[in-house]
């Protein structure tokens, strides 16, 4: 079983992002054979929490989210693919939250969660439909914490990104990772289309901010722009 970390996206040498962490709260939960990056955040000062990408152990889920001792609110999700959704369903029924996103472009992928399942062995999954579509200039929030929302295709149509201006934060997903950047050869994906998302919609963000990914270890936009071989160089 793999360990539930501590994340800290805000950079330790930046003294603004540090007390700004204050506010916020983060823990990775590593989820089904994917080793998806399922988030539980919260804001710190009430407590109240988010499950981004519950894609599937529910029971793993719930875990976590007895041992952080939040109040759980939420359930938001950046895009449709079965390593992310796969438990949304089961985790609503057991939360009685809402869920939030992706944008509906991916209705074609959350209206085909059993048949994605199947193709995996992942069982006890289900079909359903947010409570509420999330799309460009949306916003989200949390207690205090409030993210913009950024319609970001390319790995998927319906691939969404949470920004936080405040803590210069980000979820992004499967749009780009630490050293690499979202497959797209899945139904619907487009590499041209996923490299523009990223230009006109992540790297204008700020070198700054720092971002929790859906697979592996989180990283910045900065540090992206300097190494990461489908970007370095872009403005």
């Amino acid at each position: 079983m793999a360990k539930i970390g501590i994340v800290s996206p805000m950079s330790e040498h930046n003294e603004t992002q540090a007390k700004a962490g204050a506010k916020a709260g983060a823990i990775i939960v590593p989820v089904t054979l994917f080793e998806q990056n399922c988030t539980i955040i919260w804001d710190e000062p009430s407590k109240k929490a988010v499950v981004i990408d519950p894609g599937g152990d529910v029971p793993k889920i719930l875990d976590a989210i007895k041992q952080t001792g939040v109040t759980m609110e939420k359930i938001w999700l950046t895009h449709g693919h079965i390593d992310h959704v796969g438990g949304a369903a089961e985790l609503r029924d057991a939360l009685k939250v809402p869920i939030e996103g992706p944008h509906a472009a991916d209705k074609f992928l959350l209206d085909n969660v059993v048949e994605s399942g199947a193709r995996f062995g992942m069982t006890g999954v289900r079909n359903f439909e947010p409570d509420r579509w999330l799309d460009e200039g949306d916003s989200v929030a949390i207690g205090d914490l409030r993210f913009d929302i950024y319609h970001c295709p390319g790995h998927s149509p319906g691939s969404v990104v949470f920004f936080n201006k405040e803590l210069r934060f980000a979820h992004v997903g499967d749009v780009l990772f630490a050293g690499s950047v979202g497959r797209t050869d899945l139904p619907g994906g487009s590499h041209a289309t996923l490299i523009d998302s990223i230009k006109t919609k992540l790297l204008p963000l700020g070198d700054d901010v720092g971002f929790i990914c859906g697979h592996g270890a989180g990283s910045s936009i900065g540090q992206e722009r300097m190494t990461n071989p489908f970007i370095t160089g872009e403005m």
